[in-house]
């Protein structure tokens, strides 16, 4: 579960690298990919990361 959560968090971070702007202005920047869509993708991967270490699975009797 951790494996798959550090994959979630990676592709959130991908997806928020931006395009190379050189010397003029850009308005990409702005696109819902780098600032709506990456953040709350590696949002959800550090959220399932914490469950992932606070879980504690119950074992047989």
């Amino acid at each position: 579960m951790m494996g798959v959560s550090f994959l979630i968090i990676i592709i959130g971070f991908v997806l928020m690298t931006g395009v190379k702007t050189g010397a003029t202005f850009n308005e990409e920047i702005y696109a819902a990919r780098y600032i709506t869509v990456g953040p709350m993708i590696s949002f959800f991967g550090f959220l399932m990361m914490i469950f992932a270490i606070l879980y504690h699975p119950k074992q047989k009797k």
